[in-house]
């Protein structure tokens, strides 16, 4: 409704700001495997409200498409949007390969962390908190990009050590792994129909996906923050806390090579320990 209400300002293609100006034409996407497309819009809807030229790409924008997109239009600057961690690899991709075709990047999104830590870390050329501080610095001038990083090692040198790399492409065995591990440590699983025990494989998913978003931005708080998320879920949905710490322990036993991996693993159990129990029920007057 609002994208309707708002008038598109007009301006011929391929049009580029004075030189020293304010950009005038966003591409505003959301990265690869980003389906949260709402804070992108929002963004989008803001921009044209202050008066840019807007290409809004939407959700879920390989990063091949995203750079034929710009080779065939006048874009100044491109905004990438991302709300979960686990894109932050893809993100960086994008990120890189924008720079490389002298653009500059502004991201923003949940996934780069409320202070903006993980844009930095990836090299973005900016970063805001939100759609009216998005707005507010590209009014404020020309972005610079700060140049392509074909190696993304060269900016994340702890990536070198592979384990990111090793995790990622075991996620199915590990899933498995732990997956048959938790039926000999957790007896209430020995009840669980078909659809309980796909659920508890998602979770174990999500769970490694975290843990290899962590590693690449080797950050354990990342990690930590959603086993602690986990963990509320599981109490909603009536499961012992015991499971998700019996779920880390299994994964470290898979880890003994990867101390990284191991760390932070550690720093999740350590993290679950720390949260308070539900108060068990009173008696009933």
């Amino acid at each position: 409704a609002l994208a309707r209400r708002t008038p598109a300002p007009a301006a011929a293609p391929g049009h580029r700001p004075e030189p020293g100006g304010s950009p005038r034409r966003v591409t505003v996407a959301c990265v690869d495997g980003e389906w949260h497309a709402l804070p992108a819009r929002l963004l989008a809807e803001v921009l044209r409200g202050r008066g840019f030229l807007v290409d809004y790409l939407g959700a879920h924008v390989p990063t091949p498409h995203l750079i034929a997109h710009l080779h065939q239009t006048g874009t100044d600057v491109v905004a990438l949007s991302s709300s979960l961690p686990v894109r932050l690899p893809t993100a960086h991709a994008a990120v890189t390969a924008v720079q490389a075709v002298g653009l500059p990047v502004l991201v923003g999104g949940a996934a780069f962390g409320p202070d903006g830590r993980y844009a930095r870390l990836l090299g973005a050329d900016g970063w805001a908190s939100d759609a009216r501080a998005a707005a507010d610095l590209l009014a404020e001038g020309p972005t610079r990009p700060g140049g392509p990083r074909t190696d993304p090692a060269v900016g994340l040198p702890h990536l070198s050590d592979q384990e990111y790399t090793l995790v990622t492409r075991a996620r199915p065995q590990l899933v498995r792994h732990v997956l048959r591990g938790l039926e000999d440590t957790v007896p209430a699983m020995a009840s669980y129909d078909e659809r309980q025990r796909e659920r508890t494989a998602e979770d174990l998913a999500h769970i490694v996906d975290f843990l290899a978003a962590s590693l690449y931005a080797d950050d354990p708080e990342l990690f930590t923050g959603f086993v602690t998320w986990t963990a509320g879920v599981l109490r909603a949905r009536g499961v012992a806390g015991d499971a998700l710490v019996a779920a880390l322990d299994l994964l470290a036993q898979a880890q003994r090579d990867f101390p990284r991996a191991r760390a932070h693993l550690a720093a999740g159990r350590a993290a679950l320990v720390r949260v308070p129990r539900p108060p068990a029920p009173g008696p009933r007057s």
